[in-house]
């Protein structure tokens, strides 16, 4: 019986071992993409009061912009549904590209932010990874979810946070370091 417990227990810690190696590190994946990435600058994104998520930006560039490869890493404090998040990142399109955005094109990122994030919960991290004139990748919890090779729709997303005419201007001057 002592033989089997410790070749069960070998095997155990053997298992334990591969699987912490195999783990992605903690910014593993952004570091793949923007070799040299540091962070910029972080702020937390209020809502009534209440603290929805606090965030980093990340880049090669002391001061990033959208025609330079970025990050936005953002940590969850509260649990926020799919549809929540899509609503209020359509709203942002809408509000940032005017008439310029069409019913059409909406429809398409909608459908490329459905399939990128899922419901939140609190204590999970999204990383957004911008690169410029390609398109970008959304990372859940150091995995990749989602890679959307449209330049618009990347540059559109990122400028929610980034753009001079952000809704939230204090956050952005926190992201860049301001």
């Amino acid at each position: 019986m002592g033989t089997h417990l410790e070749h069960w227990s070998r095997n155990l810690r053997v298992v334990t071992l591969v699987l912490l190696l195999a783990a992605p590190g903690a910014d593993a994946d952004l570091f793949d993409d923007i070799p040299g990435a540091r962070s910029i600058g972080a702020g937390e994104f209020r809502w009534f009061g209440l603290t929805i998520y606090e965030a980093r930006l990340w880049s090669r560039h002391p001061k990033p912009t959208l025609d330079t490869a970025l990050a936005l890493e953002v940590t969850f404090l509260r649990d926020v549904s799919r549809a929540t998040l899509v609503e209020m990142l359509q709203d942002e399109f809408r509000r940032l590209g005017g008439d310029k955005l069409e019913e059409e094109q909406l429809a398409k990122w909608s459908f490329e932010m459905r399939r990128a994030f899922g419901d939140v919960r609190a204590g999970q991290r999204l990383i957004g990874v911008y690169l410029p004139g390609r398109g970008c990748r959304f990372y859940v919890n150091d995995q990749l979810s989602r890679e959307v090779l449209d330049p618009d729709f990347a540059r559109a997303f990122f400028s929610i946070w980034l753009d001079g005419r952000t809704r939230f201007p204090k956050l952005r001057r926190a992201l860049l370091g301001d």
